[in-house]
Parts: C-alpha cells; structure tokens; sequence
C-alpha cells in the first residue's frame, strides 16, 4: 500500500482558500460513449460537485475506435474508467494501470438468446454462433468457455464466435444465437425490437460464475507518486461518488443530464431513464470502493481460463489496485 497524502500538499491546501485558488484540471476518459452508464460523472459535473471540490473535468466519451487504456498511456487523460479485465490486460502488457475506485460494485455483462433457438442451458451452447463484443471486452465470454469447458475454434463440439459490432443486428438478423448485452442497455435494445422477457434466455456472467468487475477508475501508477495527484484524485473521488449517488436517487433528472450532454444527439430520453435505472443497480451500495474479495474473484477467473484465446493475464497481477484514496476520499 502506498503513504497517505504528503502533510505538506495538505497544508498548502489548506492555507488558501478554495475560492481564491485556480481549479485543478482533470480529464477523464469514459469507456464509451456518452450515456447513463457514466451518469455519475456528468451529475457531479452539472450539480457542481466538482466546483465544490476546486476541479475543472473535461469528460471524454468514448466510442469504438476509442482505447481508454492507450488513451491515459499517451497523455490524453489523467484517469479513465474500464473494466478490471482490460486494465489487468493492459498493465500486465506495460501499461502500468491502478484501480482508486470502483464505482459499479456488481456487473450488468450477459449472453442473451431467442428461446426459440432451443438454448436454454448452458450444455445447449455447442454447434452455436455466440455473439462476442473484443476490444478488452472478450476476456469474460472466454472464461466463461473455459470454465464450461467449450472450444471456441468453431468445431461441432464447440462454439462458433461472431466477433459482435456494438449493436443487437446479429441476434435481430439471425446471425447468431445468442448475442453480448449489458442488462442496462442492449438488452433494453431487444426488448425496444419488439421481443418479451418471455422469449429470451438470458445467461449473466454474475450468476455462471464468472462474474468480473466493470467500469472502475484507473490512473497511471506513477502519477500516484505525486501527492498533488493524489490529492486531486481524493476529490475526484469524492464528487464522482456524490455524483452517483444523486443519479441514483433521481434517475430521470440524472438521465435528461446525460441527453443535454450528449452532442451526437443519439441518445433518447426514454432510453436514458432506462439505462438509468438498471445502471443503479449496478452502483446500489457502493461507496466507491473497491472489494477485495471481487478483485480476487476477477483475477482467479482470468487466470483459470489462460489461452490463446484468452490472452487477459498469464500471472497474479501485483500493485494493481490502492485503497488510499478511497480512504482519503471517505474520511
């Protein structure tokens, strides 16, 4: 574990009252692009929680040519949200990532098929088409294989993988039997499509036992040296959870914020409240952070499904996460 904050930024801090300071800059760059997943974000930043906390956040979206991951390597942000998955893949490939906090304390990842293709257990996935998003997300659809004992070279004793655009066409179109959702958002897509809860099969990662941590926020290891940053990441912290919070407890408020923040005007307000309410789900009772117990949880499946296939982590990841600016931010 690292030091707490220096005494003398503290003090420095202290002598000079917020008002009179210059904010402290921050960029954070979402995994994807701008919706309730990250409605915490844009809360604190449109009900001023950050200005309380002397922050000026520039918010990135994401979207699919976008690698937060590369992203911060390059200097384009100082703190990103992605899953563990990605993260201990990036850092494990010299990209030193940290976790300092973990907003969604449980996961919304899960396979979802037409009943009426017959899949209703998992021993039914063989000769199947399965639907996979990549890009850092494939990690848990490969330790879910793994630990079924499945291939996934597309033989007749295995399954056949579509490596899945970020939409529901495959299942909609018949190219696959079953497809990748989010509980908060693509799967709300197949329902919109005219499909009842009655005529899918859903198989969440969480409940299979393969359940990995989602969208955390990870800074560069050696930025955390720098007491300043740490203390700019203590409040951070501090307003992004206060941000959720207040989604939480106002998911139509939360979700019209997001819509006002989203320049492509792709997003719909009824599909935003949506999102919302299934994404505080996600983020009930967490108070940023981070599990141990979840943390061992995601690395032991990532490690018990090394593969050529599943190149996430071949060995226990060290320094990966710090409690202590969740600490310092719950204080």
């Amino acid at each position: 574990m690292r030091t707490t904050l220096a005494l003398a930024a503290l003090a420095a801090t202290a002598m000079t009252p917020l008002a009179a300071q210059e904010a402290d800059a921050v960029t954070l760059q979402l995994k994807w692009v701008t919706q309730a997943q990250f409605a915490g974000y844009y809360v604190a930043e449109d009900q001023g929680f950050y200005d309380e906390e002397n922050l000026d956040v520039t918010i990135k979206p994401g979207g699919p040519d976008i690698a937060p991951e590369q992203v911060i390597a390059g200097g384009g942000a100082d703190v990103i949200v992605t899953w563990m998955a990605a993260a201990l893949a990036a850092r494990e490939r010299g990209v030193p990532l940290v976790n300092i906090a973990q907003p969604f304390s449980t996961g919304g990842l899960q396979l979802t098929c037409l009943a009426e293709t017959g899949v209703e257990t998992p021993e039914d996935f063989p000769g199947r088409t399965l639907g996979v998003w990549f890009f850092g997300n494939e990690y848990p659809f490969y330790a879910y294989m793994a630990s079924l004992g499945i291939p996934t070279d597309g033989s007749e004793e295995g399954v056949e993988v579509l490596k899945q655009a970020f939409n529901v066409d495959p299942l909609l179109q018949g190219q696959a039997d079953c497809i990748s959702t989010m509980t908060y958002n693509e799967y709300g897509q197949v329902l919109d499509a005219g499909y009842t809860e009655e005529e899918l099969v859903n198989f969440n990662y969480l409940d299979e036992g393969v359940g990995m941590l989602e969208d955390g926020l990870y800074v560069m290891e050696e930025n955390l040296d720098d007491p300043e940053f740490e203390d700019k990441m203590v409040r951070f912290v501090r307003a992004s959870m206060k941000g959720w919070k207040w989604a939480e407890e106002n998911p139509e408020e939360a979700a019209q914020i997001v819509v006002d923040n989203d320049t492509s005007g792709a997003q719909t307000l009824d599909h935003q409240v949506y999102m919302m309410s299934e994404v505080a789900k996600l983020t009930e009772g967490s108070d940023g952070a981070l599990d141990p117990d979840a943390y061992e949880q995601t690395v032991a499946t990532l490690l018990s499904a090394i593969s050529d296939e599943n190149p996430a982590i071949t060995e226990e990841p060290s320094g990966a996460f710090t409690t202590d600016i969740t600490d310092a931010a719950l204080e």
